[in-house]
């Protein structure tokens, strides 16, 4: 998980507010803390965190608005909203709103933590992870964005090196095509399974496969996975 990512805390009690920035800044994370909606927008467009921790009951304006704003200017970034309303009807509006995940308080600290880390690994799935991956004949280098196959560069588009990338992250786990296009595209992609089937090829076509090492291996009627045994 990528420790250099920005949290920002929109949260108007200081007792629950020390609490987050206290376990936030304890998993690795830089912390911008607010504590009321029109402070939060203002720190959200002259800071650009890359996670809002958004509390609904707020002075000024309240976490509806603050959400709507944030979402107007950026579909992606994630947003998990805090409140001490339990009802259905304002988590599905929380949703609707567009936030990726919805936590009532009291909460479990450490809860709100893993449920962050969740949100983020579906939002920013090349920031999981930034070790390259090297296999034989086959390395990923993700930082640089480059792949080399038998230590020669390999050149590749962004969308299909992060694919393969992040194929290889999970080795021998399968994912479906929207799984993947979640992943890479992002949830609000509304483009056609099948281009995942169209990267897979082309990426295919570019390093080939090395068995009994390594293949990038179609489940048929579900999706694809990285087959790695245990000496690659």
């Amino acid at each position: 998980m990528n420790k250099n990512l920005k949290v920002l805390i929109i949260e108007d009690d200081p007792n629950i507010a020390d609490l987050i920035k206290l376990y936030t800044e304890k998993a690795g994370f830089k912390v911008i803390l607010t504590s009321n909606g029109d402070a939060g927008l203002s720190e959200y467009f002259d800071k650009k965190p890359d996670f809002v921790l958004l509390d609904i009951m707020l002075p000024e304006t309240d976490g509806w608005e603050v959400c709507r704003e944030i979402r107007k200017d950026n579909r992606l970034i994630p947003i998990i909203m805090l409140t001490g309303k339990g009802e259905n009807y304002d988590k599905i509006k929380g949703l609707d709103l567009g936030a990726d995940d919805y936590i009532v308080k009291p909460f479990d600290p450490n809860e709100l933590i893993a449920r962050m880390k969740a949100v983020i690994r579906r939002a920013y799935p090349t920031q999981v992870s930034k070790a390259n991956i090297k296999l034989n004949f086959l390395t990923i280098d993700i930082i640089q964005y480059k792949i080399y196959r038998n230590d020669v560069e390999v050149m590749m588009p962004p969308k299909e090196l992060e694919l393969l990338y992040f194929l290889a992250l999970y080795p021998n786990q399968v994912f479906t095509r929207q799984q993947l296009l979640e992943k890479i595209w992002g949830m609000d992609y509304e483009g056609d399974p099948r281009t995942i089937d169209v990267h897979i090829k082309r990426v295919r076509e570019k390093i080939g496969e090395q068995p009994p090492f390594w293949t990038l291996k179609t489940i048929r009627g579900v999706g694809y996975k990285f087959e790695v045994n245990g000496s690659a």
